[in-house]
């Protein structure tokens, strides 16, 4: 019974292609060109894992963008061209560090803003900070209280409280 269920499951595997193999990468290249190819790979985010650039993914979608790369660099193609196709291709998305201009400007500076707005914020709560009271080794000797003053004798509910104390 286990055996005929895990046939099952394979045979079904296979027909839906959850088992197929991935695709196979292209030969490397010369070392320097593959340098380059490996170097372009780290700026460009895979389309399927989204946080990992597109030779540190295992996924077969990155395994052929990184081909493509291979295929654009042995063509002859420069780093700003190799880069170009893939925005064409998926838009400005694709670059794992956005360019630095017009709207992007808000990813670069916007850490380092609320870095120091939070600061300033910091500093100014401890400008405001009321002081420490003193420990009891620095403090002053002070008279013991006598008896209750008049500003706690105009208290009424002052005044209820200690009658209640009283009984």
């Amino acid at each position: 019974m286990t055996a005929a269920l895990l046939s099952l499951t394979l045979a079904f595997g296979l027909v839906t292609g959850q088992f197929a193999p991935q695709q196979a990468a292209s030969d490397p290249l010369a070392p320097e060109l593959e340098a380059r190819v490996q170097k372009l790979g780290k700026t460009l985010r895979c389309a399927v894992c989204q946080g990992l650039s597109i030779t540190d993914s295992p996924s077969s979608m990155a395994r052929a963008q990184l081909d493509m790369v291979r295929e654009l660099v042995s063509e002859g193609k420069s780093d700003p061209e190799v880069v170009e196709f893939f925005v064409a291709r998926y838009g400005e998305w694709v670059l794992l560090e956005p360019k630095a201009e017009g709207f992007n400007w808000f990813v670069w500076l916007g850490p380092v803003a609320l870095l120091v707005v939070g600061g300033f914020v910091i500093w100014r709560q401890l400008q405001h900070a009321p002081p420490t009271e003193p420990t009891a080794a620095q403090a002053p000797p002070s008279a013991p209280p006598t008896g209750p003053s008049a500003a706690d004798d105009a208290d009424p509910y002052l005044q209820a409280v200690r009658r209640e104390l009283e009984r």
